[in-house]
C-alpha cells in the first residue's frame, strides 16, 4: 500500500524526533556511565589491583567480626547488670532507737544493708551507760534465720521501701 506524500513527511519529522531523543538519551546514558567510571576509579584507587570481589569479601569479614564483638558487648552487659542486681548494696534503711529508758539519746541503731533482691545484712548498735554491743545478722530476701528486733525489721522495711531511709524512734 502506497503512502501518499504528506503521510510520507509527518512519518519521517516523526522518525527525526525519535532519532533526536534517542540520540540525546545515548548522551545522557554515556554521561551517566562516565560518571559511575569515575566514582569506581575513586574507589578502587586505594586498593591496588584488587576487585570488587574483593573489596566486598573483606567488607564482609569486617562486618562479621564487628557483629562477633557486638555479641560479646552484649553479654558482657548482661553479666554486669546481673552482679549488679544480686551483689551491689542499693537499699540502706536507717534506725535510730533509745532502748534503754536510763540512757539518754538515740545512740543505738539498727541498719540494714540490701541488695535489689533484699539479701544482705542487718548491723545492730545496742549503747548503754557502760558499754556497747554490735550484732549482724544475713538478710536473704528480706527475712533473717535469727530472731530480728523491732528496730531491725523496720530498718530492713525502710530499706526495701523506696523514699523512706531514715527514722528515728
Amino acid at each position: 500500500m502506497p503512502l501518499d506524500q504528506q503521510t510520507t513527511s509527518v512519518l519521517v519529522v516523526v522518525l527525526a524526533v525519535a532519532v533526536v531523543a534517542l540520540v540525546v538519551w545515548v548522551a545522557i546514558l554515556h554521561r551517566a556511565a562516565a560518571l559511575l567510571r569515575q566514582r569506581l576509579r575513586a574507589v578502587f584507587s586505594g586498593s591496588g589491583e584488587q576487585g570488587l570481589d574483593e573489596i566486598l569479601d573483606r567488607m564482609l569479614e569486617r562486618q562479621a567480626r564487628a557483629d562477633e564483638r557486638l555479641d560479646a558487648l552484649n553479654a558482657l552487659q548482661q553479666d554486669l547488670e546481673g552482679l549488679l542486681r544480686r551483689g551491689t548494696l542499693r537499699n540502706v534503711g536507717l534506725v535510730r532507737f533509745n532502748p534503754f529508758p536510763d540512757a539518754g539519746g538515740d545512740q543505738s541503731f539498727a541498719i540494714a544493708l540490701l541488695d535489689s533482691e533484699g539479701s544482705g545484712v542487718v548491723l545492730s548498735s545496742l549503747h548503754a551507760r557502760t558499754d556497747t554491743r554490735v550484732f549482724a545478722k544475713p538478710v536473704a530476701a528480706g527475712r533473717s534465720r535469727y530472731p530480728l528486733s523491732d528496730e531491725e525489721q523496720e530498718a530492713i522495711r525502710a530499706a526495701l521501701a523506696p523514699g523512706e531511709r531514715v527514722s528515728a524512734r
